[in-house]
This record gives structure tokens, C-alpha cells and sequence, in this order.
């Protein structure tokens, strides 16, 4: 196998890969051993017809397309890996020629990782987060806690209100007739969930138990369900309980079955602390995305159009395993959020440029730096991966070959890049009016 690379414009590059012919024919032969049981000719029983009779009545190109799909991917990898190019997209394939006899020639047009042309990015400056605690975010913690420890009491003396958790029984009808899944028996309802259409829960407040509601409603025109999209329907709904949050009073005795402090006071102040130590990680990490933002936005980069399409449907892979773990296909959520295929791609576009720029940016100042990863940074990183998921660290090890270990390392040193930007970085006031104060 041998190859030429042609450099053409807009970081993309032709490899024009040729293959000898005795290659060529032993993939031809492979494909014929491969084909040679679905095909049939008189005078041989199925699959015993030899490759020339066959090649004979069938034309001498009825291997070419097996031969060329067995010799490609192999062919390929091999150039593209000598070749030394950084490719980051799948490549286009084109056949140059085939032909029985001769070398087997075809062409891959690759996209090549753009240059990157780095603008200031040590010394940024940037707006501080503030991190200072106050006495109204912790009352918040507390009213959550509270929230967190509340019970459901029965109430039977009033009608709905607002916020009220029921339980209904429910029939819905269209045109006067009853729709399929339009019923339902005991179901569990919040009022002001917004779980309903249109303003179902709010024609439930004044209700009391027992009382059948006549609930109007009006389906949306993109309703999941065709036939109901649009169309005005009745549900007669009766309350059958009505419960209420009942949240715990704030004194001594809340903080000692909530924390392992006896009075109120003591547990305060360790939410006060620790809010203070997430304000703080949180503000370390906002640092670092605003510094690396605005040496994203300094860094002069064009990116290929095949790039920004491998990215998003890399987001769309991802976001697909994340459903399928929730028992949805990303068909069913595009079908339930109304939305085009298309237009949901394309809404995805930004959020992949960001990607590729911070990344392309973080890769160049690994560059730039000189940055390193020790082994003493991989092994730290193996054992991190190892405690978050249970396992042995040399099990770990077992499961990564090289490629892994090169990915990690990759990752360690754009993550060392990242640091290096967001410690540099100059943190000015919160600006107000456009003045930094």
C-alpha cells in the first residue's frame, strides 16, 4: 500500500491511497467466498459455482463493490495513521479506480484540525464572583431543610386552595364522548404543578370533597395525540382528599433530628459554613469558565464545517444514551417536545462551536506552555476514577489500553491548561452601569 497527501484549502487534505493488485485480488477472492453461497447458475448446485463462470454471466464487476468495502476501512487507517495529519472528521471516499488486474485506487478527503491563533490568555481579566454568605441564604437552606422534613396532613374542613396535593378521579370528553386515556382513578394532583393543560388545576381550586368539577380545557395544537391537538374537551373531576405541607416548627429539637448539633443556633452556623465552602467551589469553577471564555474569545480559529457536524452528532449520540437509560429514544423526546429533527440539530450547533473552541484554545496553550502530565498525575487520576467507581486501580488499568491512557493524559493536560489560565486571571468588581467599581 503507498499514498500521496494533497494539502487543499480550508484545512482540508486529499490522501490518494493505491493498492497493488495481487491486494486487490485476494479481496476479490474474499468476496467471492463470501457471495458465492446466495448465488445460483444452472448446472451447479447453490454456492459451488466457481468465480469465473460466475464473473462471466454476472459481468467482472459483481465483486468489485465486496472487494472495495473488505480493502477501504484497513487501507485507510494504515495511510492516515502514517501520514501524520491530525483528522477529525470521518472522511469522504471516492474511487479512483477498479478494476481486475490493476492497482485498487480511491481518495479520502479529510478534515484537518485548524490552526489555532492564540490571543492573550494569561492575565485576563475577569468579573469576581462573589462568595460572601448571608443571613437570607441561609434562612433559604433552612426553609429547604424544613421542606425536605415536611409531612402530609389531611384537611377536611375546607375547599382546594393553591399548593394543595389531591386526589382525584377524573373523565375527559370530547364532542360529548369519552376519549381513550382520558380516565383516571385516585390520581395524585398539586395544584399549581402546571402537570395538567391549559388552567385544569386552577378550575379545581374552591372544590371540596366529594363535589364533581366540570373542568374546561383546550388542548394544545401540538398535542402528542393527533386527534385531541386543538380541540376544546369537559373532564369531570371529583376531589376525593385534600392534604396540606405541614412543615416542622424552626427550634432545638428540629435541629436535633435533622443534625448532629443539639440547638438551632449550632446547626445554623455550620450551614453558614457550608454554604460558604460550596459558594467558594463554585466560584473557583466560575472563575475558571470565565477566564477560559475570554481566552476562547482572544484565540483567532476557523473551524470546518465537517468538525462542528461530528460534534453535534456526538451530542446527539450522547443524548441519546441518557434517554435510552431513562427508557425514551430520542425519536419519542423530539415527538413529545414537538419538535423538527433538523431544527433540533441545528439548535445544537452553538453549544458544539463552544466545545470545539475551548478545546482547540486549552490544546494550543498546552502547546504554547509546555505543559506536561506526570505519572504521578495519570496515577492520582486512576485512582480517582477508581474510588468513583468501586474498582481496584490495577483493574482499572486492565480495562484502558493505550489509546485510553493517551485520551487521559490528553484530558489531564487541557484540565492543567484550564488552571493555569483561570490562576492568572485578574478578578475586577462586579461591573455596574458599565463602570467597574
Amino acid at each position: 500500500m503507498s499514498f500521496t497527501v494533497e494539502n487543499l484549502e480550508k484545512n482540508m487534505a486529499k490522501i490518494t491511497i493505491e493498492v497493488p493488485a495481487e491486494e486487490f485480488e485476494k479481496a476479490l477472492q474474499k468476496a467471492y467466498e463470501k457471495q458465492k453461497g446466495k448465488i445460483s447458475l444452472n448446472g451447479f448446485r447453490k454456492g459451488k459455482a466457481p468465480r469465473a463462470v460466475i464473473e462471466k454471466v454476472y459481468g467482472a464487476g459483481i465483486f468489485y463493490e465486496d472487494a472495495a468495502n473488505i480493502l477501504i476501512p484497513d487501507a485507510y487507517s494504515e495511510a492516515a495513521n502514517e501520514s501524520k495529519l491530525d483528522i477529525v472528521a470521518q472522511p469522504e471516499i471516492d474511487l479512483v479506480q477498479i478494476e481486475k488486474g490493476k492497482p485498487f485506487i480511491f481518495t479520502a478527503e479529510v478534515t484537518l484540525k485548524p490552526d489555532v491563533i492564540l490571543g492573550d490568555y494569561i492575565g485576563v481579566e475577569i468579573e469576581k464572583t462573589e462568595t460572601k454568605v448571608t443571613a437570607d441564604d441561609v434562612k433559604a437552606e433552612l426553609e429547604k431543610v424544613r421542606e425536605q422534613n415536611s409531612r402530609l396532613v389531611s384537611v377536611t374542613n375546607r375547599a382546594v386552595k393553591d399548593k394543595d396535593q389531591t386526589i382525584i378521579d377524573f373523565e375527559g370528553f370530547v364532542d360529548g364522548t369519552a376519549f381513550e386515556g382520558g380516565k383516571g382513578t385516585d390520581y395524585p394532583l398539586t395544584i399549581g404543578s402546571h402537570s395538567f393543560i391549559d388552567n385544569f388545576e386552577e378550575q379545581l381550586i374552591g372544590a371540596k370533597i366529594g363535589s364533581e368539577v366540570e373542568v374546561n380545557v383546550t388542548f394544545p395544537e401540538n398535542y402528542q395525540a393527533a386527534e385531541l391537538a386543538g380541540k376544546p374537551a369537559l373532564f369531570k373531576v371529583t376531589v376525593k382528599e385534600i392534604k396540606v405541607k405541614e412543615l416542622p416548627k424552626l427550634d432545638d429539637e428540629f435541629a436535633k433530628e435533622v443534625s448532629e448539633f443539639d440547638t438551632l443556633s449550632d446547626y445554623k452556623a455550620d450551614l453558614k459554613k457550608q454554604l460558604t465552602d460550596k459558594k467558594k467551589e463554585e466560584a473557583k469553577n466560575e472563575k475558571r469558565s470565565k477566564a477560559v471564555a475570554k481566552a476562547v474569545a482572544n484565540a483567532s480559529i476557523d473551524i470546518p464545517e465537517a468538525m462542528i457536524k461530528a460534534q453535534v452528532n456526538n451530542m446527539v449520540n450522547e443524548m441519546a444514551q441518557r434517554f435510552q437509560m431513562q427508557g425514551l429514544s430520542i425519536e419519542q423526546y423530539l415527538q413529545y417536545t414537538g419538535s423538527d429533527p433538523q431544527a433540533f440539530m441545528e439548535s445544537l450547533r452553538p453549544e458544539a462551536e463552544t466545545r470545539i473552541r475551548n478545546s482547540l484554545v486549552l490544546e494550543a496553550v498546552v502547546k504554547a506552555e509546555n505543559i506536561e502530565v506526570t505519572d504521578k498525575d495519570y496515577e492520582d487520576e486512576i485512582a480517582r476514577m477508581a474510588e468513583m467507581y468501586k474498582m481496584e486501580t490495577d483493574k482499572v488499568k486492565e480495562m484502558l489500553g493505550e489509546a485510553e491512557e493517551e485520551q487521559i493524559r490528553g484530558d489531564l493536560a487541557v484540565q492543567k491548561a484550564a488552571e493555569l489560565i483561570a490562576d492568572k486571571a485578574v478578578e475586577a468588581a462586579p461591573r455596574k452601569g458599565g463602570v467597574i467599581l
